[in-house]
């Protein structure tokens, strides 16, 4: 996959090394901002099995 991007981006190595970041750094934006916040209800992480009792 990521051979077919770098040979489908314009430009010599310089150019395509700045387009691959900044394409790079868009999905990490879009993943941040909205597949994760969607995505985080849907995960069990925020149940939490611990009493609050101790060993006893």
């Amino acid at each position: 996959m990521y051979g077919w991007i770098w040979r489908h981006l314009p430009g010599n190595t310089l150019v395509r090394s700045i387009l691959a970041l900044v394409l790079a750094a868009g999905a990490v934006y879009v993943l941040f901002t909205y597949v994760f916040p969607w995505a985080e209800p849907l995960l069990p992480f925020g149940d939490v099995t611990v009493d609050q009792g101790g060993a006893g």
